[in-house]
């Protein structure tokens, strides 16, 4: 049996006594694109975070590719934040090279082709780019790496919808086939077409989880409309 790139095992998370992230066990294997789904405040960042090693559980484990969250985890995890972390006084070009210098599997050679191909110009200020045109800026750096591990947090959330198109075609176009790719967000109908499969958050617990074809062939309808029969309360 093949060993799962990520294994959870009864992670709890609290803060301030109340638990953000409530005893969750679940498993992932590579070459797949993960959705993780659920409304705002129901505990998609701080999973996100506790993955990447920014937080640490209260109880539980977690294992990425045999290792506990450290700084063997950093050489395997690409993590794009729900916020930006990049300064606005510099330019495009100079968050490729500290990306360059920063990560060994970095590659400029990508990054500039992604620039190309999103007609963003390297000389730019990040302070004068659009909403839009800076999350894409991020997901070229993030998605330039050659990870085991691809952690996106809400990466298309708040931008327009032809904006969504374009980031979600980066995404799928360019991570790296035997890695896996965990896109946390609240808007389901855009990236359903690319999920392979989905978990379901709710107050910190998982509710829901499995492929998007079982779920789709047992509940008789899409994942979309799974999610808001679920949430509608």
């Amino acid at each position: 049996m093949t060993t799962p790139l990520l294994q959870l095992h009864h992670v709890s998370k609290q803060y301030k006594k109340q638990p953000a992230i409530d005893d969750i066990t679940i498993r992932f294997s590579s070459g797949k694109i993960i959705g993780l789904l659920g409304p705002n405040g129901s505990g998609k960042t701080t999973l996100m975070k506790l993955i990447n090693g920014l937080l640490h559980p209260n109880s539980g484990e977690i294992v990425i590719d045999g290792y506990r969250p450290s700084k063997d985890t950093k050489k395997i995890i690409s993590y794009l934040p729900d916020t930006s972390y990049l300064r606005d006084n510099i330019r495009i070009e100079e968050a490729i090279t500290f990306f360059d210098d920063f990560y060994e599997d970095f590659s400029r050679q990508k990054a500039k082709k992604l620039l190309a191909d999103l007609q963003l110009d390297p000389k730019e200020y990040l302070k004068n780019l659009s909403k839009g045109n800076k999350e894409k800026v991020q997901l070229i750096l993030v998605m330039s790496r050659k990870a085991k591990l691809y952690l996106l947090d809400e990466p298309i959330g708040g931008v327009d919808p032809s904006t969504r198109e374009t980031i979600l075609r980066t995404i799928i176009n360019n991570y790296c086939e035997d890695a896996s790719v965990i896109i946390s967000t609240h808007l389901i109908s855009e990236v359903e077409p690319v999920l392979d499969e989905v978990v379901f958050l709710d107050k910190g617990k998982v509710i829901l989880q499995g492929s998007t074809d079982d779920l789709r062939a047992e509940h008789g309808k899409s994942i979309d409309a799974l999610f808001r029969d679920t949430y509608r309360h």
